[in-house]
Parts: C-alpha cells; structure tokens; sequence
C-alpha cells in the first residue's frame, strides 16, 4: 500500500496548473488575433513569433523599448483593477519606441504569477491587446509563467518589450534642435506609469479625506487611468512635418521626450544638444485636479512635481518655429490637446530645463 508520504505527486500537487494555462491561451488568441498587421508571419502558441519587416522600408533600423508597470500594480490589486494595466504596459514601450522616430511593429509580455487566476490574466491581457491595437503593433508573443512560493496570493508582475522600425535617414537624434525651437507639449491622460510610489503615499495620508471625483472621474478610476499611446498621432505628425537634417532647408520636428519617471526636468535634456536649454513657460499648460491634489497633500514644490511626475504633460515636441503652429494643428487633428510649452534656448551655466 502507497503511503500518503509517497503517494504520486503531480505538477498541479505543487502548485502549477497547466490546464489553467491552457485556459488562458485559448482566452488570449481571439484577443491577438485582433492585433494582427502587416510583417506577422507566425501566430501566438509557437516557441519564437516570426515578423518580416515590411517591405517599404528602404534602409530599416530595429528600435527596441522594454519596461513593466512598476508600483501602480500595488493599486491594481487592493483596489481590483486589472483590465488597463496592460495598456501601461504597452505605451511605456511604444511611446519610449516612438521618440526615435520608429513605428512600434510587434509586442510581447511576461506575466508572472505565484497562482494563476484565469479571469484577471485574461484582464491583463485584454488590456495588453487594447494598447497593441490603439498602437498599431502586433501582440505575438508572450509568456505566463506560474511560480508558486514567489508572489503573494492574488499578486503578479507584468514586463514588456516593444521592436519598432525607422528609416535610417528619418531617425529622430535631437541632434539638429537649436535655440528658437518651439516645444509642444501633448497631454497626459493622468499619472501613467510613474511616480505610484509616492502616489500610494499620498492615499496613506490622505486616509478617509479621499476626493469623490478628480477631472470628472470617480477617484480610483482618475488615479488608475492608463498612460496615454500617442504612437498615431505622433506618426502622422512626422508624416507631415519631417525633419530633413539639412541644413539649408532646416524644420519639421526634431526631438521627441517620451515624460515618464524623472518627470519633464530629466526627460526632456535626454533629447537636447550639449549647450542648449529648454525654457518652459510656468501655466502654459494647466494642471489637472489630480496632480493639484497630489501636490496639496504631499506638500511638494514645483520643482518636485515637474521631477516626480509628467504634471500634466506625457510627450513633448521639439519642433522648428516655422513648423510650430501648423505641427500644433495636425496633431490637434490627430486627438491630442497639445500646448506650445516653451522654446529652446541657449544654455550657458543654467540647468537644462528651466520652468518659470
């Protein structure tokens, strides 16, 4: 007779459940499917997904982003809330991907659990789906992986990883901005992906004093909106107002700063030349209810709200005085709400980014 000491154990015995991965597969495929573009050449379920570059690139150079959703994933699971934390996921790559110019191709997660719940994966990645369609990337390809003992129950981590494709001629370096450049900052939906620390921190002291609503929104839902794709606007804007590189007939855009952790003050210096600075006009843009309220009861300066967080702008375009206004108007167009923020200026002793 086997004793209970040495009875069979199975993978499920410890913890794994492949039917439930099975499950999840067959929830994810339909959600894929609705991704597909030009280039997929192999579908979700194989060991490696295949994509053929398009054939109109002439001289294509791979760009490639990666990043997860950091703490905000710790509001998802107190407050229930998983079905837009894949878009998260998804924009702090392709946005990332987009500021050189490229065109996001295809996408693929890690998700990551200690026991995998069916109904809030398939949240998850119906999310992930969203933000590769709204983005015009393939989703073809990811991993699951259950691993019991190495997440609290009802927890889970998300990483991504994002390749784009740029004309070598058309990437975007920041090499040509110049004093008298118009910046353009675009929207943010909210906080996006950074900054959740100190957000949850604020909730903490906050306590029961929470806000009903913030910008029309019921409190969790404003704090939870998910970071704005500004992946087909953007395109279409470098469509119309290019950058040649030529210096006898300069314009068009020059410089993309995707704003996500390091807030405007770190980001934007990232994508400006040596000895040039970027002159931000204070109330140029306006700030949300949402950053008013995180600034009121965290009790922080400017400074370490344009350092901390986007405030209110999640994209910023450097773009030729000439080009400014009409840039403006074809993103507007496009369904951004953009502000001309700022110019380019020379530097000298200062700090790279001055708000004033």
């Amino acid at each position: 007779m086997t004793s209970a000491s040495n009875a069979p154990l199975s993978y499920k015995d410890a913890g794994v459940d492949i039917d439930a991965g099975d499950a999840l597969v067959d929830r994810i495929k339909p959600l894929a499917k609705k991704t597909l573009r030009e280039g997929v050449l192999g579908g979700i379920g194989g060991f490696g997904a295949l994509f053929e570059v398009p054939k109109r690139y002439k001289e294509p150079v791979l760009v490639s982003g990666t990043d997860g959703v950091g703490t905000k994933l710790k509001l998802a699971f107190e407050w229930n809330m998983h079905d837009t934390v894949g878009i998260d996921l998804v924009a702090m790559s392709v946005n990332d991907v987009l500021v050189q110019g490229a065109e996001p191709l295809f996408f693929l997660d890690y998700f990551a659990c200690g026991k995998l719940d069916v109904d809030t994966a398939a949240a998850v990645v119906g999310g992930i789906a969203r933000g590769c369609e709204l983005s015009g990337c393939a989703l073809i390809g990811g991993e699951t992986a259950e691993m019991p003992g190495m997440y609290p129950a009802g927890e889970y981590d998300l990483a991504g990883f994002a390749v784009g494709a740029v004309e070598k001629s058309k990437i975007l370096t920041g090499k040509d901005v110049k004093p008298g450049d118009v910046v353009l900052g675009l929207a943010s939906s909210g906080v996006h992906s950074n900054g959740f620390s100190l957000v949850r921190k604020v909730i903490e002291r906050a306590g029961s004093g929470l806000p009903a609503t913030l910008d029309g929104k019921p409190f969790r839902e404003a704090v939870m909106a998910p970071t704005r794709l500004y992946v087909k606007p953007v395109l279409a804007a470098l469509a119309q107002h290019p950058h040649s590189g030529d210096a006898a007939s300069p314009g068009g855009i020059k410089a993309l700063a995707h704003i996500t952790g390091g807030g405007l003050l770190e980001n934007i210096p990232r994508v400006l030349p040596e000895g040039t600075a970027a002159h931000l006009r204070k109330g140029s843009w306006p700030q949300t209810e949402l950053f008013g309220w995180l600034q009121k009861v965290a009790g922080i300066d400017d400074i370490e709200m344009n350092r901390t967080f986007n405030n209110g702008i999640g994209m910023v375009v450097v773009v030729d005085a000439a080009d400014a206004k009409a840039c403006a108007q074809t993103l507007r167009a496009a369904g951004e709400s953009v502000h001309e923020i700022g110019v380019i200026a020379q530097r000298g002793e200062g700090p790279a980014v001055v708000v004033a």
